[in-house]
């Protein structure tokens, strides 16, 4: 079977864009989430709605993710794994919102968790995003 790569870009056409995965830290901590049908965690994000900006989705499904209520989210690059997403880093004020009904919880860690619900992407996501300074 062969396996996608992950590619990082500088710029990709907002046309192109179909997911924003957003890396968030609040008080100090990782912010991951746990779906309710999984036992692994992942980093907020998902698919672009209909008439969605990319920079609408990734506040959406930070907000129904999260709960986040309060906080500030910059772009760090967008990126490829079969389609194309936009990946954001948010610093969380506050946790105060209700999860979205497909999220069971959220984890706040001191590190990146070992059971990925998406091993081949998101921990790449991460080092790409350390890589350029942002995290």
């Amino acid at each position: 079977m062969e396996q996608a790569e992950v590619k990082f870009y500088d710029y990709v056409d907002d046309a192109l864009l179909k997911y924003a995965v957003v890396i968030a830290k609040y008080q100090g901590k990782w912010v991951f989430c746990r779906h309710r049908d999984r036992d692994t965690l992942e980093i907020p994000g998902g698919h672009r709605e209909p008439g969605e900006t990319i920079l609408e989705t990734a506040r959406r499904e930070l907000m129904e993710e999260t709960g986040a209520s309060e906080f500030m989210l910059s772009p760090v690059c967008g990126y490829s794994y079969r389609d194309y997403g936009m990946l954001y880093f948010s610093e969380i004020i506050a946790l105060e919102g209700g999860l979205h009904h497909e999220i069971r919880e959220i984890y706040l860690m001191d590190s990146p968790p070992d059971h990925w619900t998406y091993p081949l992407i998101q921990p790449k996501l991460m080092e790409e995003a350390r890589r350029r300074g942002v995290i």
